[in-house]
């Protein structure tokens, strides 16, 4: 059996000026002119190896900051996940920082959302990168961990239930 010709057949090469969220491989970095500096981005291996999932997200609710601390740690945990610490400051800033296995990926996004935050387009793809990434390795990163560092900006009560608010049509 010739196997070699009919994978090389099969299997295009990546160009190695792209470079992988989720690959380690050294790239070798070039530029067509000479002029330009190049600069590698300073990666801590150690704590990439060790959690390549931590997330930071920002996102905005109309709810009250107590009720949504409350409502999404009952849901985080409904999710399998759980919760590592949590808090809301009189700013109407709600910070959580929450762990779940990423085999649950898809259910706590849902819950996310479900639960009326409105994700900033970066958490949004964060979120569907993991989902995809999972989804497509379940058997090799399902048990893995995954962590979000979550910062929602909640309206006070006072200007959404004001009769003079602004109300969209």
């Amino acid at each position: 059996m010739l196997w070699g010709p009919v994978f090389a057949r099969l299997f295009h090469p990546r160009s190695p000026s792209v470079r992988l969220l989720h690959n380690r491989d050294a790239i070798v970095a070039g530029s067509d002119k000479a002029s330009v500096n190049l600069m590698t981005p300073n990666l801590d291996v150690t704590s990439t190896l060790t959690m390549p999932w931590a997330m930071q997200m920002k996102a905005i609710s109309a709810e009250d900051p107590s009720q949504l601390v409350h409502a999404l740690t009952g849901a985080i945990l409904g999710c399998g996940g759980w919760v590592l610490s949590r808090g809301a400051n009189d700013t109407g800033t709600v910070n959580l920082l929450f762990e779940f296995e990423r085999q649950v990926c898809v259910e706590v996004y849902t819950m996310l959302i479900e639960s009326g935050l409105e994700l900033s387009q970066a958490g949004h793809i964060r979120f569907t990168e993991l989902c995809q990434c999972t989804r497509n390795h379940p058997v090799d990163c399902g048990g893995e961990i995954a962590s979000v560092d979550l910062e929602i900006q909640t309206f006070p009560i006072e200007i959404v239930r004001s009769p003079h608010a602004v109300k969209w049509a």
